[in-house]
This record gives C-alpha cells, sequence and structure tokens, in this order.
C-alpha cells in the first residue's frame, strides 16, 4: 500500500535556479543559501521516494488570465521546462505517475473538492527550483513526480484552512492507493515577500520563524490564518505560504522535525526550508 512518509517546505525563488544553472552557487552571496540544503540533499539520498506530490504556483507559464484553477493536478506521463521569458531551465523533464495521480483525483474530487485535472502542462521555476534545491543537477530526476498548482497568484487564492484539508484529503487518496508506493509531498513558494508597490522588498522574519515553528506544531490552529494577515505581515507574495499547509495537512498530526533553515535575502525574499517526516 502507498504511504506518505515525509514532507518538504522550500521557497522557490527563480533567481536561485538562475544561481544554480549558471554555475553561481558558491559566490559569497549564494553560498549560506545553498549550505542550507547540504543537509536535505543528503537526507533524500538516504530517504529517496518513488514519487513527490509537489505543490507549486504557475507564474503565468501553464495558465493565464483566460483560464485560472485553484487546485490542479498534473496528470499526464511527463511535464517539460517552461520558458519563462529566457527559455526553458536546462533540467530534465519531469517524469509524471498518471496511475497515482488519477486516484488521488478520483479520491479527492469524491471528497467534495473541485480539482482540476490537467493531461499537459509546462512547468515552472516554481516546480523545477526545490526538485534542483533537492536532487542537484542529475541527467534524470530521480523519481517521478505529480504536479499539484495552486492559484496564489491572482485573486480569490484559496484559504489555509482549505489547503490544509485538501492536503488531509491527498492523504486519504494516498492511503487507498493499492501499489507499494514511497511517497513524498512538497509544499513550496513564499516566504515573506512583495515584489511591487510602496512595499516593494518587505522581509518580516518575526513572521517567518513564527510561521515555521507553527507548521511543525501547531498547524491546526495556523490553517485559520485568514488572508489578510498574510498580505499584512508577509507581503502581497507571502500568500504563497498556503501550500506549505497542503504539504502539512499531507503528513501526521505529530511529525519529525529533520531540518529547519531560514535565510535571507535571495533576491529580495526570505528562503525557509524544512525537512518533515512522519513518525
Amino acid at each position: 500500500m502507498a504511504k506518505i512518509t515525509a514532507g518538504v517546505a522550500t521557497s522557490h525563488v527563480p533567481a536561485i535556479g538562475a544561481a544554480i544553472d549558471n554555475g553561481k552557487t558558491t559566490d559569497p552571496y549564494w553560498q549560506p543559501l545553498f549550505a542550507g540544503y547540504d543537509f536535505g540533499k543528503e537526507w533524500i539520498k538516504q530517504n529517496k521516494p518513488d514519487v513527490v506530490i509537489l505543490v507549486f504556483n504557475d507564474h503565468a507559464s501553464a495558465f493565464d488570465m483566460n483560464m485560472i484553477p485553484t487546485f490542479a493536478l498534473g496528470c499526464a506521463p511527463s511535464f517539460a521546462p517552461a520558458d519563462e521569458g529566457w527559455g526553458p531551465r536546462p533540467v530534465p523533464n519531469v517524469v509524471g505517475y498518471p496511475e497515482l495521480a488519477s486516484h488521488i483525483a478520483q479520491s479527492v474530487i469524491q471528497q467534495d473538492f473541485d480539482l482540476t485535472i490537467v493531461n499537459k502542462m509546462d512547468v515552472d521555476h516554481g516546480l523545477t527550483v526545490p526538485l534542483s534545491l533537492m536532487f542537484g543537477q542529475p541527467e534524470a530526476w530521480p523519481c517521478k513526480v505529480i504536479p499539484l498548482a495552486v492559484n496564489v497568484v491572482l485573486y480569490p487564492a484559496p484559504s489555509g484552512k482549505r489547503c490544509y484539508a485538501l492536503g488531509k484529503a491527498i492523504r486519504e487518496a494516498v492511503d487507498s492507493f493499492d501499489e507499494d508506493v514511497n511517497v513524498q509531498i512538497w509544499g513550496t513558494g513564499g516566504m515573506s515577500h512583495q515584489l511591487q508597490g510602496p512595499r516593494a522588498g518587505l522581509i518580516n522574519q518575526e513572521f517567518d520563524n513564527d510561521f515555521l515553528d507553527r507548521i511543525v506544531d501547531d498547524a491546526e490552529n495556523l490553517a485559520q490564518m485568514p488572508h489578510f494577515d498574510y498580505l499584512n505581515q508577509a507581503g502581497s507574495e507571502g500568500v504563497e505560504l498556503v501550500m506549505w499547509l497542503v504539504m502539512r495537512g499531507a503528513l501526521d498530526d505529530k511529525v519529525t522535525l529533520k531540518k529547519r533553515f531560514y535565510h535571507v535575502p535571495a533576491s529580495n525574499t526570505a528562503v525557509g526550508h524544512l525537512v518533515l517526516e512522519n513518525n
């Protein structure tokens, strides 16, 4: 039977991908950030998943103003890196897992989530940067990936409470899949940042560190946080953190914290990273 064994949370800053692709990971500006992922890279070698359910947001690569689903599950056999305006990142295509993805879709929809099923989708830095941070630069990604895109770009975005509940529904779906599969779920995006307007460059370290603490031990209450608090305290793009709650909802109520990392700045953004294991 399939089982979710661990969760990973990480920011997905596009400049991180550029630093990796252009060989700048040891530059003085970037080295402290990438050092924070050394543990994760070693940990995942010892805890290699068969598949990662990767929760991310599309940045107008696969979806645009004509159609923006709230939750979209990638059910295709493969997903190519998106061209975000300067060519696709030089990373491998993502290999999907249609059998498990379609099972999750059926189970989650039957649990009253209106999920969009996507059979063709290019994936941008929101998905490929986390893979690079955890797996480096392999010729092929070492596991299958099921992309789950969440709309946190255009109002209205789903609440943290709804995302947390979706994680629980995904957990139930995985538990009922009748193949022996080691599954991890990753939540990406954030932390505090604002990219436009008079507050551009905002980073709230107090908010970020409180979020990192509470998502481990107080996730149920954290999920009740209203959108206004994300926007007011973490900036207009800080609402990406609701995607971490999808990951957390899919894990046990009590988890083991294996890694906690926080770093500022990374291209005007705060970077957070967690590795959580089910007990």
